[in-house]
């Protein structure tokens, strides 16, 4: 469902469509950090668990959750099962967020507008916040609760582990810290930023497809439109970082500058920045144009990446 001007969607609409999505995953992630034991569990630590919550449920704006679930609403398929493959997925997002957060890695103390984990907490209660998180979501698309077929189920755990891991969302963290000693070029930082934040994005509109048993041609189109969508997403970052103040962004901004790290609006400025930002859109666009209305929400959540503010 292509669309002429990136902004020419319905704000409001999306906005509520987004908290929408929200209020269902944000209750299934309720429900798997309840601080009874699972079966084959012997105890869940108070602390643990409460820096766990401190962590996933604090707010944020459920952008991966809200792509799983609208591509598998392209099938016809966004019931539970892809709830709790969305909640998943948040585990996983929101584990990465509590380590990048550690004075090890990016130093920061405020996230969403609140203290980050390892500051309402400490270091190693962090630290083992973030790792039980990871193996939570592995948990979450394994249990038979997930009501989807094993090969399904599989499928999704083998494409989760390769966007989260070495290759993927790990390995560009890891690329990332390099950077700030060694600053990539073009094609690195287009290589870093692919895996650091697009990794996970593009599992999350994957993964509806997969949700469906979609034919595997289905399945790259949403994986392509993902891909264009999470360097849409990390450039309107690097603008966000550039431009906003921290009090709108609820965390420290203009840190990569003070870093010294190479970004792609910091390479070729803001007006080329917003001019990549309204291709890739285009872009995103035109890969859903196959399946008309049906995708004018996944439409829409291309252009609210590029237009954000926060």
């Amino acid at each position: 469902m292509a669309k002429d001007d990136d902004t020419a969607f319905d704000q409001a609409g999306f906005d509520e469509a987004l908290r929408r999505r929200a209020r269902t995953v944000e209750a299934v992630l309720r429900q798997v950090l309840e601080q009874r034991p699972l079966a084959g569990e012997i105890a869940r630590p108070q602390r643990l668990m409460a820096a766990m919550q401190h962590g996933v449920l604090a707010g944020g704006k459920r952008l991966r959750p809200f792509l799983v679930m609208e591509s598998a609403a392209l099938f016809s398929a966004d019931g539970e099962a892809a709830a709790r493959v969305a909640a998943a997925l948040e585990c996983v997002h929101c584990y990465s967020l509590i380590h990048d957060d550690l004075p090890a890695m990016d130093d920061d103390d405020l996230r969403r507008g609140q203290p980050t984990v390892h500051k309402a907490y400490d270091e190693a209660t962090a630290i083992l916040a973030g790792d039980a998180l990871l193996t939570l979501a592995f948990d979450i698309v394994t249990d038979e609760a997930t009501q989807l077929a094993a090969e399904r189920r599989a499928a999704l755990v083998l494409a989760l582990a390769r966007a989260a891991g070495a290759g993927g969302m790990a390995g560009g963290q890891m690329l990332d810290l390099q950077a700030a000693d060694a600053p990539p070029d073009e094609a690195g930082i287009i290589r870093l930023q692919a895996m650091k934040t697009g990794a996970l994005i593009r599992f999350a509109c994957e993964a509806g497809a997969i949700v469906a048993g979609a034919p595997a041609a289905e399945r790259e189109r949403l994986a392509e439109f993902g891909s264009a969508i999470g360097l849409a997403f990390q450039l309107a970052d690097d603008l966000l970082d550039l431009t906003a103040d921290a009090g709108t962004m609820g965390k420290a901004t203009g840190k990569d500058a003070a870093a010294g790290k190479a970004t792609l609006a910091a390479l070729h400025g803001e007006d080329w920045a917003r001019r990549q930002l309204a291709g890739l859109v285009a872009q995103a666009h035109a890969l859903l144009e196959p399946y008309g209305a049906r995708a004018a929400m996944l439409a829409d959540a291309a252009s609210f990446v590029a237009a954000r503010d926060r």
